[in-house]
């Protein structure tokens, strides 16, 4: 389906598209590094499912990154959109990829790497991609700290027209201030790497954690590893109504919450879930003078079909939500 190198490219690109990665590449990477010895190899897994509007920046930014040892995987979850299309087009350059039903985003990235045998890994979803020289800037944290196992750099989120809304640069990492994870956010999951003996020691990602895996995953790091940081851009977010982070923001923070008590974090945790009690009690002293009338009871099936309410709660678990 997909030949196992990453070759230099120019495919057609859409009318009107301008900038990395579409005409801008990242600088010239050396096909060695200085000693003659091989760059280290860096696996990168896509998960996918519907978001074929976006993925083809996602494709391109790793790929315009011309760096000399890659790997490249993409794991779509039986995508009804034109997703498979946009990875046909780039199917000569990825060292594998698929489109199959799968039992959810983290299921997919194991799946992934299951294929990846790099050094240095790191997943990108499909409504993210990364900056020029991304990859070697990990490459060579990596060459500086071969011990530690992760690896940290700067994010930005931004809108569809690639204003940014926000960067964030990481702060320092470790598993106890991982416990204030909802404070504090750290970094940005695109900007982090991290080594295969880190994701081998950790077993992966909870395939029964859907929106805090990263989270889990780095709270499992951290107990046996360090994480270097850097304040160079290494990837950028896209924010949109269909980010899952964006329609399920309070799911994630709960989802959040409990992972970090599951570390030890009880008394972090528990602070955060009484915040979002108190929201929930405000907003009910809010709604309380609507929702306790006759009408609302009367027309509350009606709109509960206009919005999907039942639908989407349906929708969360098992199956992932949007990607």
């Amino acid at each position: 389906m997909a030949s196992s190198t990453v070759q230099k490219f120019h495919p057609h690109l859409p009318p009107g598209k301008t900038g990395s990665p579409w005409t801008e590449e990242s600088a010239p990477v050396p096909p060695v590094m200085p000693g003659d010895k091989l760059w280290p190899k860096i696996s990168i897994v896509t998960p996918s499912y519907n978001q074929g509007q976006f993925m083809e920046e996602t494709i391109r930014s790793v790929l315009e990154q011309g760096y000399p040892n890659l790997e490249y995987i993409i794991i779509d979850g039986g995508s009804s959109d034109n997703s498979v299309d946009v990875i046909k087009k780039y199917d000569k350059h990825l060292t594998y990829w698929v489109s199959e039903h799968d039992r959810g985003q983290s299921h997919a990235i194991n799946k992934g790497f299951v294929h990846a045998t790099g050094t240095l890994r790191g997943w990108l979803n499909s409504d993210d991609y990364l900056m020029p020289g991304a990859l070697q800037m990990v490459a060579d944290m990596y060459v500086s700290h071969p011990d530690a196992g992760a690896f940290v750099g700067a994010g930005e989120f931004v809108d569809r027209r690639g204003r940014v809304i926000l960067r964030k640069e990481p702060r320092d990492v470790t598993l106890d201030s991982l416990y204030d994870w909802l404070d504090l956010f750290h970094f940005m999951q695109p900007s982090c790497f991290f080594t295969r003996a880190a994701w081998q020691a950790t077993g992966g990602l909870d395939e029964s954690i859907h929106t805090a895996m990263d989270l889990d995953l780095w709270l499992k790091i951290a107990r046996h590893f360090t994480f270097e940081r850097t304040n160079t851009l290494l990837s950028r977010s896209l924010v949109h109504s269909k980010a899952k982070t964006t329609e399920y923001r309070y799911l994630a923070d709960i989802d959040a919450a409990f992972v970090i008590m599951r570390h030890g974090g009880q008394v972090q945790a528990r602070r955060q879930i009484e915040k979002i009690a108190a929201k929930l009690a405000l907003y009910d002293r809010w709604l309380s003078p609507v929702t306790g009338t006759a009408l609302f009871h009367a027309i509350l099936p009606y709109l509960k079909r206009l919005i999907g309410f039942e639908k989407k709660l349906q929708a969360m678990y098992p199956r992932w939500l949007s990607k």
